[in-house]
């Protein structure tokens, strides 16, 4: 039962219908516990909170799958809104992008020159950018990108996903690079050609990239709301000597907030993951599909409505 919900919510996140409904009529159905708000100005009251709990943030401007240049030039200039927003508040955030908003499906030199812009202004507001990684076609591609900005740019990491077969090779040809990234077990729905299909070895090869990258002396930010994982990682950094200071952990706002203060006050770098925007409907299914008690959370909110 809990493979069909997820099935279902990750079709859902797909359909353009839906998707143009929720803009239409904003955020409702839940939605608000897992998206910051709307607006620039929303977002950083949201941030702006959570610092205050000594949490760190990253942001994302929600929306992906753009398929014409004026959208992906309007996306990011609200990227750029967001981030010239951090460094005027001096807010303790990061940025996330995804770059099928940005023109990644229109051509090369869309997707670079919006890049560009947002990276020129994340250096001049000294404000660290996370690249999303998105399905499996597009893997290699944002690897790439990612590794040519990184050529220019320090202030830059990606995500590696632990549910493909192919991230333990990706982490090794990424280490000449000494990257800052992001680890996730993956949220989209791929084939078993792929990812691996069975949970017990989707956490067996995060566990294996988590030592892989550490011992490798990159920074290192294990995005996860799994009790086992977040223990090993502490574990292991503590067996292995490696300091706090190399390593964080990353939650998605509006999931397990109780646990998210908890590892702050045991003094690890504790970073929640900010989205906003008016295109939070593919974000939001996909957090649906994620875990099965975000559906009855939902579900209790709309009866008490």
């Amino acid at each position: 039962m809990e493979q069909l919900m997820r099935n279902f919510f990750l079709f859902l996140s797909k359909n353009k219908f839906f998707t143009k409904m929720a803009k239409k009529y904003g955020l409702r159905l839940g939605a608000k516990r897992f998206v910051s708000g709307e607006t620039v100005e929303q977002s950083v009251a949201v941030i702006k909170e959570l610092n205050s709990k000594n949490l760190a943030a990253t942001v994302d401007f929600l929306g992906e799958f753009v398929d014409n240049e004026k959208e992906a030039n309007e996306r990011a200039e609200s990227s750029i809104a967001m981030i010239k927003a951090i460094g005027r508040e001096k807010l303790n955030s990061q940025m996330s992008v995804k770059m099928t908003s940005l023109g990644f499906d229109i051509s090369e030199k869309v997707v670079m020159n919006n890049m560009r812009r947002i990276m020129d202004t994340a250096k001049e507001n000294n404000v660290f950018v996370t690249i999303d990684m998105e399905d499996f076609e597009r893997c290699q591609k944002t690897l790439d990108i990612f590794k040519q900005l990184k050529s220019e740019y320090d202030n830059i990491g990606t995500v590696i996903q632990a549910y493909l077969y192919r991230t333990e090779k990706d982490i090794e040809e990424l280490n000449q690079y000494s990257p800052n990234l992001r680890l996730v077990k993956g949220a989209y729905k791929e084939s078993p050609e792929v990812a691996f299909p069975e949970k017990k070895d989707v956490d067996e090869n995060f566990k294996k990239i988590i030592q892989m990258h550490m011992l490798n002396g990159n920074y290192t930010a294990v995005a996860s709301h799994d009790d086992n994982i977040i223990n090993f990682t502490k574990e292991f950094a503590k067996a292995n000597n490696i300091p706090k200071s190399q390593f964080e952990f990353q939650m998605l706002f509006g999931i397990m907030p109780e646990r998210q203060l908890q590892l702050a006050e045991e003094g690890y770098t504790m970073r929640v993951y900010v989205p906003f925007g008016t295109d939070w409907y593919g974000y939001f299914m996909r957090r649906l599909a994620e875990r099965p008690a975000n559906v009855a959370f939902v579900l209790k909110g709309m009866l008490k409505k």
